[in-house]
């Protein structure tokens, strides 16, 4: 069986980096995806995927990517259940990441810290981790 996702999109929020009570990073975001087609209207749809990095490249996500960063991501997808605060049970779809590569690069301090345009640098980064075996809270 086969189970990878590949995405390329736009940061949507800064990362949020937060530890286990084990002492694991895990560091959650969001990437805004435009589909590879245009609706009726003439205008192209997004997705907002979310995407979970555990340890070291969440530490490294955390620490580099910022709102608006063109980033590719490739992971698997994962369907987990949980139980909301007002007693009903929920399904969320993300995706765990096995390999984040930074595609633009930080525009010089003073400048917002904006991403430049699309095919503006090579990958800066990229991390491969193993697949996480700790549940997530």
């Amino acid at each position: 069986m086969l189970n990878t996702v590949v995405l390329i999109g736009r940061l949507t929020r800064d990362p949020e980096l937060r530890y286990t009570p084990q002492g694991s990073a895990v560091c959650n975001f969001s990437l805004a995806v435009d589909r590879p087609f245009t609706n009726q209207s003439g205008e192209r749809e997004t997705d907002f995927v979310d995407i979970v990095a555990w340890r070291q490249l969440g530490e490294q996500v955390a620490q580099h990517l910022r709102k608006g960063r063109l980033a590719a991501v490739q992971g698997r997808l994962q369907i987990r259940s949980f139980e909301g605060k007002d007693g009903q049970r929920r399904r969320v779809a993300e995706v765990v990441a096995d390999t984040v590569r930074f595609l633009d690069r930080p525009r010089a301090a003073g400048e917002g810290g904006a991403p430049t345009g699309p095919g503006s640098g090579s990958a800066q980064e990229s991390a491969d981790f193993g697949d996480e075996q700790e549940a997530p809270f």
